[in-house]
């Protein structure tokens, strides 16, 4: 059995690591409130951007774009999102074992795809199982802007603009409340889910519809991209509060448990003690 001290010891690094759990989940759940609200109100934006495509996309058949057409694919991307930091719990293990499966699942051969990562966690993952990796990006605010990855953004548009790629898909963590998320993978590229009933609306184009299509086709790829990292961003932040809370439950579990032995411990020692001062003073008599 362990000694008295050994035993304080434990409870007071444990008490220790017990108060850093509830800092951080008390801070990532002010982050999960500012991000979720991050993501809610891009939407509108999203929205509007999407129903004006579908617009001319619906309404006029001689209006047509490359990032509109399918073609024959010899080459994928696969956009991957996770974080920077780990204690997160499932967060980035969920999206790269989805992200793997598919790989094993759809190719034979790394020369096949190429992955575009967003967070360090998935960009170290990919370098360290030998996956091709043509563009990353690290170090993101918590609370990202679109000026953060803007550039990334469109090149990974213009990759599939100069076909070197034939098609792009995304990976990320669809927030779903507090405490459930889903790993997630959408097609971006080419574009050809896009709602047709999304507008009734009437809008007149100047000048034309081809060359509004050329400019509002990459910035509504590239907002879906801002759009998923602001889904993942409230994500991630409500996995790593579901962490922290479940590892400070676990250290007050552990605590208690810890209090117990201890009490054990003091009373047999307090028995022993009692115990030999009356064999001593048998011994006397």
């Amino acid at each position: 059995m362990a000694s008295l001290r050994e035993i304080k010891g434990r409870i007071d690094s444990t008490q220790k690591t017990k108060q850093i759990t509830s800092a951080m989940e008390m801070v990532s759940a002010s982050k999960m409130s500012k991000a979720e609200q991050n993501a809610r109100s891009f939407l509108p934006y999203s929205n509007k951007i999407q129903e004006v495509v579908a617009n001319i996309a619906s309404n006029n058949s001689d209006a047509s774009h490359p990032m509109l057409e399918k073609r024959e694919v010899k080459k994928t991307g696969y956009l991957v999102i996770t974080s920077d930091k780990g204690l997160a719990g499932p967060y980035n293990s969920s999206i790269l074992r989805h992200l793997m499966h598919t790989l094993e699942e759809r190719h034979s051969s790394t020369s096949e795809y190429t992955i575009i990562a967003i967070g360090r966690v998935g960009y170290e993952f990919c370098k360290k199982s030998n996956l091709p990796v043509a563009q990353s990006i690290i170090g993101l605010h918590d609370q990202p802007n679109f000026s953060e990855i803007k550039e990334l953004a469109s090149e990974a548009v213009q990759m599939f603009s100069d076909e070197e790629i034939d098609e792009l898909n995304i990976f990320y963590n669809h927030y779903i409340s507090a405490i459930s998320q889903k790993a997630t993978e959408k097609k971006l590229l080419p574009i050809t889910e896009i709602d047709a009933q999304a507008s009734k609306s009437n809008y007149e184009y100047e000048p034309n519809q081809e060359d509004i299509l050329a400019v509002l086709l990459p910035q509504y790829a590239e907002s879906l991209i801002y759009g998923a990292l602001l889904d993942g961003k409230a994500s991630e932040h409500a996995a790593r509060m579901t962490a922290m809370r479940s590892a400070t439950d676990n250290a007050n579990e552990l605590i208690d448990d810890l209090t117990l032995s201890y009490n054990r411990a003091r009373q047999a020692a307090i028995t022993q003690e009692i115990t030999e001062i009356i064999g001593g003073v048998a011994a006397l008599e």
